[in-house]
């Protein structure tokens, strides 16, 4: 028992471990497609804004820490990349990173016709 109860317990925090991270890869990956929806509108502004507030609401900022939004656009597209970490139960880990991208088209009004 001695021996079997560590191996036991490292699994359970193992499969705790991956699914906050695969929760977090979630979380990351709506708050860009968020992002990228806000980001692609005829403005253009507030994709930032949009991830940061998506990450709050949905998880009270917890669950994702340093999380950090890069917009790139084309004439065409715009990418959205969020960065973050997720918790780590291991004492002393900063987490394990976290890295979602969606893209979209950007809008673009045309005449009726052409």
């Amino acid at each position: 028992m001695a021996i079997l109860f560590p191996v036991v317990l490292l699994l359970v925090f193992g499969v705790i471990q991956g699914a906050l991270w695969f929760h977090a890869r979630h979380i990351a990956l709506g708050a860009a497609q968020e992002a990228a929806r806000a980001a692609s509108a005829q403005d253009g502004t507030g994709a930032g804004q949009r991830a940061h507030q998506f990450v709050r609401d949905l998880t009270g900022g917890t669950l994702i820490r340093s999380l950090d939004v890069d917009v790139t656009a084309t004439p065409e597209t715009v990418t959205v990349t969020v960065t973050g970490r997720a918790p780590s139960l291991l004492p002393g880990s900063s987490g394990v990173i976290v890295e979602q991208s969606a893209t979209a088209p950007i809008e673009q009004f045309t005449e009726a016709g052409s």
